[in-house]
């Protein structure tokens, strides 16, 4: 079975189903319960369950008979699933917020809300805090936890935080026991707060039960409370008749436990509980961020190789409460831990761990000391309190021993002049550790200093090796199940504030933004492919405990060091970006380099090209650079920023192009923080940014040296520093996209042209001209009625009589510009004895109407149709015409040139109109949308690889991928892939089997190719994102090959790899079409059974043997011809493996002549091959005629055979590929969001170029 609860989904219980037969306590009515799931227990607390004297306290629902029931436990939940039991027969009901009965066939059964009688809480109230976070939340905060500051200023305090710090100086008084009395910040005095007793028994009672379960946690709760009164932090109420406007507030409390430290208890009040809509937090104001920065404590802590670390005893417990504001603290708990006795109400007097205002109040008070008591300090102890201290934890680091034994008291005895006192004290050196007392000693260093060595401690969640004093990983990850929480939770839970573990993490979050990629649900188990890429890097984690960061950046005592400077290294990668910081301390006589900190990103889901990651990664350097300059306290000369992207170099020098925002804010960022003579080239072996970007495992991190220590040149001299080849600073294409353009177009008339010609020649819609035409007309009208007297004109809109109007002005004067000579002739003559021009009107009987327009005389005079359609108005080859057809093959739904001539004869005869209107129809976008078909181009030439004889087998090789199948291995199933390799040359192929989908299985694939086959020249494949028959999950593993790994591998090897363009699987089909065959046969054999990885591996290599048996050249009838020409006649020098076997003598294995008899039967192949294969390449069996060139500039359709073709995206061309010949097969395209490489023959030819510029 399987159940979702709030706090777990899907989980799996073993249960058994039986039938049940229930009846009432009281009656006879039964139910058949006919499937009901069992289970050990029900988790349901009988405390909601009301009682009898509940029940009566309520008018309508007193008379109702409840009868008794002693249960312990609730034995059975009826769901919505059995209607029959849960059919109200009656309902009562009283006032709103009011307990309601319903009656079943099983009884009343009571809801709603119950009152406390005698203080016992018969309901629980959820506990809900305010500062609660959903999951999207706590994914922009971790990925945001790393963050550093910006160039700008730090940030004002706001008008309540100045308010807070006026109210806590005036306030602020000293005690006789040194500790400080500072009032709490409520917003308003008093507060409005409400007497909450009632949910402080309830939370009391909880806890009651809870410790009575548990008895070692009510020791340790009990000792933990009697230290709180025995310490005077809390004190029993006393009794008062003095007059006090301060209300009394309860505060629930309950048990927090470390899970590093089981054995310790700490109680926690609830401040944020609730009571009528607020809480005491909600009442009071947080105060100011006093608290130092995490990142600059730790930096601090590095730089001297003396190291001290202490922590402020009960911190939040020293600074106390005026009298008059503790009953606002008050709390119930048991005289001397007594669960049997009633509980007394107690209160704090000092401010409490759980206040949202304890933080910032503890540390302005623990400032005032170091400020008011800094008369007679060292100013280094009174600047370590301001600067050293996080919370109640103090870092420092002193030059010397003798420094160190001094600093000490001076420190203790500053902060007891406040109250406070500081205790477990940690130090890497043995002498200093000797100076402190035993007793304030830290755990574990107590005696025996000489003979032990000294433990690791966390320093602000650091570990520190204090031994050997160096910081180190305890990788402790608790198993969560595999989903997209789970890992979020592991991955979270490494804390590594300066990144030493960057790369390695890094790896872990590509997961987790692949997972976000996908849209996988919280709860929704991972897919196999990054399952196996997270074990992996889980599995190889615990290496990470090996690895060690010296703590101390300085290796020299200061008279000995010359120098400081910071190096920044940048990089970026397509999935990350990332910086590295530097210390190169220069002494007399060497020069020393460590690891400063790091910070790494991921790229944005949304694609970035690499030189704006490269930028920034810039800019994450340069904001780097100013936090560690904020934060450290010895003197840098010089920081230098480096990066392998001559893009950026450029960017960051230029003065004076305009780039696009993004790059322009980032560039102003970076030159505001740094000067362009700061920044250099390194190149990308040298850059140890490069594993910040594309990440390591831990195995490999660990023995990174250039990590640790940066790169090698950096302990060099500046002259043997790597430098920028001088003519890499011109602008290259990358730059040029990033720098706005201003385009002109200019555009060319016909001079012989008027101006109505331009202006008819300009629309592209009949409607609209004849509007134009009809609003001149009216305008013409109008300045005629100025100058005439008693004259009108229209006004208003336009109507249907004056648009008519305007068509027939539009048809008479184009009429008088083609046929002026015989309208002229027409209106001198008889119609029939007019001397026509135009040879075709001759055929029309042509003749002027009443309105003066040259229309069809014709023979229809006694047909019975309208008048337009027996004397149609008649047109010629004109721009006119053209709008005409448009317009009624708009009208007509795009129908087809003939329904589009019959509309249009209905009211004009246009001279050649079928000529027309195909041109109209083949120009009309909408139809080539519709119609177009994709592109083509003659047949190119074979290839070299295809035709050249005498070349080993696999000179020129194809390689594909397919499957996945499935293999057993033990009770497990597990996917296997095919990678096939096809001779282009003899067509022979070799097929290996890949155990997964990354780069690496591809390239041991390839690998043990190479060795069975010898070394290829040249290997041809698709582009990685459009292998036409393989499975979604293939498709996706290819495309994210790490294409540098592959070209690496293929570059030591001096192998070319060709990619055929995406979508262009004709390209390759010299392998596609076995490889299509073998993947039918082996799917088909595949999904009947299920082989193991033994049985895979025979089976590849039969089918191998099998299809390099095929005849190349025709089978011959005649059994005198010589056998087929097959693959294996080269490589097994026979036709195949299935010829018995000769007889032989010992002698013929130690021939000399062998070798001879081998290279004949090669040289006979090769012969063969030329004669009777070669020819057969010939001829061409499609695309056979020369067509037009894609062009640059011309518009296309995106054909997509997994898209209807009304959602195919349409591009302009903007570079071409020809072939050899000068033919174009592939072009690039820009469509709105991207830019793609596709072959001729998925793209469909909408605009050529040349009808765009004129357009």
């Amino acid at each position: 079975m399987s159940l979702t609860t709030l706090e777990r989904a899907n989980s799996k219980a073993e249960t058994s189903v039986v039938s049940l037969e229930v009846k009432q306590v009281r009656g006879s009515d039964k139910v058949l319960l006919p499937r009901v799931f069992t289970r050990t227990q029900l988790p349901i607390n009988i405390e909601h369950m009301a009682t009898p004297t509940d029940i009566r306290q309520w008018s309508h629902l007193k008379d109702l008979q409840i009868p008794p029931v002693d249960v312990k436990d609730v034995t059975m939940l009826i769901g919505q699933d059995n209607p029959t039991v849960l059919l109200p027969h009656e309902v009562r009901h009283g006032c709103l917020n009011e307990p309601y009965a319903v009656k079943t066939i099983l009884g009343w059964a009571i809801s709603g809300p119950m009152p406390m009688d005698n203080c016992q809480a018969r309901t629980k109230e959820p506990k809900v805090t305010s500062n609660f976070l959903t999951l999207e939340d706590q994914v922009a905060k971790f990925w945001k936890i790393e963050d550093i500051d910006d160039l700008t200023d730090e940030k004002a305090m706001s008008y309540n935080d100045k308010k807070t710090l006026s109210m806590w100086e005036e306030t602020l008084q000293q005690n006789e026991d040194r500790h400080y009395e500072v009032s709490i910040p409520f917003r308003k005095r008093p507060p409005t707060l409400s007497n909450n007793l009632q949910i402080a028994q309830q939370r009391l009672g909880n806890l009651q039960k809870k410790l009575t379960k548990d008895p070692v946690l009510k020791q340790n709760y009990c000792c933990y409370m009697k230290d709180l009164l025995e310490c005077g932090y809390a004190e029993k109420t006393p009794f008062s008749t003095e007059q006090n406007d301060m209300p009394t507030w309860y505060l629930p409390h309950h048990s927090v436990i470390n899970p590093r430290k089981p054995e310790k208890t700490r109680v926690v009040f609830d401040c944020s509980a609730k009571y009528k809509g607020t809480s005491l937090n909600e009442q009071v104001y947080q105060g100011p961020d006093l608290t130092n920065s995490l990142l600059g404590v730790l930096l601090r802590f590095r730089e001297e190789p003396v190291a001290i670390m202490a922590d402020i005893q009960s911190m939040f417990h020293q600074v106390k409460v005026p009298p008059s504001e503790r009953s606002v603290l008050s709390f119930l708990w048991w005289p001397n831990g007594d669960l049997s006795q009633p509980a007394v109400d107690h209160r704090m007097t000092v401010h409490l761990f759980g206040g949202t205002w304890c933080p910032s109040i503890c540390s302005f008070v623990l400032r005032h000391t170091a400020e008011v008591n800094q008369t007679g300090c060292d100013e280094s102890v009174v600047e370590t309190v301001k600067k050293n201290f996080y919370v109640d934890d103090c870092l420092k680091t002193l030059p010397d021993v003798e420094t160190a034994v001094k600093f000490i008291p001076q420190l203790c005895e500053l902060l007891e002049s406040g109250g406070f006192k500081l205790t477990k004290w940690m130090s890497n050196k043995h002498e200093v550790l000797e100076s402190i007392p035993v007793q304030e000693r830290a755990k574990g260093v107590e005696v025996n200093l000489s003979q032990q060595a000294l433990p690791t401690e966390r320093a602000l969640g650091v570990y520190w090796n204090v031994e050997e004093d160096v910081f180190c990983y305890k990788i402790a990850l608790e198993e969560k199940p595999l989903t997209r929480r789970g890992i979020l939770s592991m991955v979270s839970s490494i804390f590594d504030p300066l990144g030493f573990a960057s790369p390695c993490i890094l790896q872990a979050k590509k997961i987790l933004q692949e997972l976000t990629r996908q849209k996988l649900q919280w709860d929704e188990p991972i897919p196999d492919q990054e399952r196996e890429k997270w074990l992996e890097w889980h599995s190889n984690l615990k290496k990470l405990e090996e690895m060690k960061i010296n703590r101390c950046v300085k290796f020299s005592v200061d008279t000995d060091i010359v120098d400081h400077s910071l190096h920044f290294f940048s990089d970026a990668s397509e999935t990350a970006y990332g910086t590295v910081a530097y210390l190169r301390t220069v002494c007399k006589d060497r020069v020393h380099c460590c690891l400063l900190m790091a910070k790494s990103r991921l790229a944005p889901i949304k694609k970035v090209t690499i030189p704006r990651l490269e930028l920034m990664a810039a800019t994450l350097s340069v904001k780097l650079n100013h936090v560690i300059l904020k934060h450290i306290d010895f003197r840098v000369s010089e920081s230098v920023f480096w990066t392998d992207s001559a893009t950026v170099l450029r960017y960051i020098t230029n003065e004076g192009n305009r780039y696009k925002t993004f790059v322009a804010n980032r560039v102003a960022v970076i030159r505001e923080g740094s000067q362009p003579n700061q920044w250099h080239y390194v190149d990308s072996k040298s850059n140890p940014a490069d594993d910040v970007s594309r990440g390591q495992t831990a195995d490999q991190l660990l023995h990174n040296k250039r990590w640790k220590e940066g790169p090698s040149f950096l302990r060099k001299n500046e002259e043997q520093w790597p430098s920028l080849p001088g003519d890499t600073l011109h602008a290259d294409n990358d730059m040029a996209l990033e720098v706005k353009v201003t385009s002109h177009v200019t555009q060319a008339q016909r001079s012989e042209d008027t101006a109505v010609d331009k202006i008819f020649h300009r629309q592209s819609s009949w409607y609209r001209l004849k509007r134009d035409v009809a609003w001149w007309l009216r305008f013409k009208n109008w300045l005629k009625a100025k100058v005439q007297v008693n004259a009108s004109c229209d006004s208003g809109s336009l109507t249907v009589d004056e648009l008519q109007r305007a068509s027939i002005e539009i048809i008479k004067y184009v009429q008088r510009q083609a046929f002026s000579e015989e309208i002229a002739a027409l209106k001198k003559s008889d119609p029939t004895n007019a001397k026509l021009r135009h040879k075709n009107l001759h055929r029309l009987d042509p003749q002027l109407s009443e309105d003066g327009v040259l229309v069809v005389g014709g023979r229809l005079n006694q047909a019975p149709i309208p008048h337009d359609a027996r004397h149609q108005m008649i047109l010629p080859r004109h721009h006119i015409a053209d709008l005409l057809i448009r317009q009624f093959h708009i009208d007509s739904g795009h129908s087809g040139r003939e329904y589009v001539l019959s509309m249009t004869r209905e009211q004009f005869w246009i001279l050649g109109a079928r000529t027309a209107i195909r041109r109209v129809i083949n120009d009309c976008f909408t139809c080539r949308k519709r119609q177009s078909p994709c592109s083509t181009q003659k047949m190119a030439d074979l290839p070299a690889s295809r035709v050249t004889p005498g070349n080993p087998p696999f000179t020129y090789t194809g390689v594909d991928y397919f499957g996945p199948f499935h293999v057993k291995q033990g009770r497990k199933l597990m996917k296997r892939y095919g990678c096939i390799f096809t001779c282009l040359t003899i067509r022979a192929i070799h097929i290996e089997i890949a155990h997964s989908l990354d780069t690496s299985s591809f390239i041991n694939a390839l690998q043990r190719f190479i060795s069975r086959r010898g070394m290829p020249k040249e290997i041809s494949s698709d582009n990685g994102t459009n292998f036409t028959g393989a499975d979604r999950e293939l498709k996706e593993a290819v495309q994210g090959w790490n294409q540098t790994k592959l070209g690496e591998f293929f570059r030591q090897r001096e192998i070319k790899w060709n990619f055929n363009p995406p979508a262009a699987s004709h390209m390759g089909g010299s392998w596609e079409r076995q490889i299509r065959t073998i993947r039918k046969v082996l799917s088909g054999v595949m999904r009947e059974q299920t082989l193991d990885d033994e049985g895979l591996s025979t089976l590849m290599c039969t089918v191998e043997s099998i299809v390099n048996s095929r005849p190349l050249t025709y089978v011959s009838d005649d059994p005198r011809d010589p056998e087929p020409l097959s693959p294996n006649h080269l490589l097994l020098l026979r036709s195949g493996p299935t010829l018995p076997p000769g007889r032989f003598q010992k002698e013929d294995m130690y021939s000399r002549k062998r070798w001879r008899h081998i290279q004949y039967l090669a040289d006979l192949f090769w012969k063969r091959w030329v004669r009777e294969y070669l020819p057969l390449l010939q001829s061409r069996q499609k695309w056979m005629t020369v067509r037009r060139d894609i062009q640059i500039g011309d518009v296309v359709l995106i054909a997509d055979n997994n898209t209807p073709r009304n959602m195919w995206q349409i591009a302009t061309v903007i570079k071409t590929f020809p072939g050899r010949d000068g033919h174009v097969r592939s072009a690039e395209v820009q469509t709105v969001n991207t830019t793609l490489i596709r072959p001729i023959t998925k793209l469909c030819l909408l605009e050529e170029v040349t009808e765009c510029r004129t357009v």
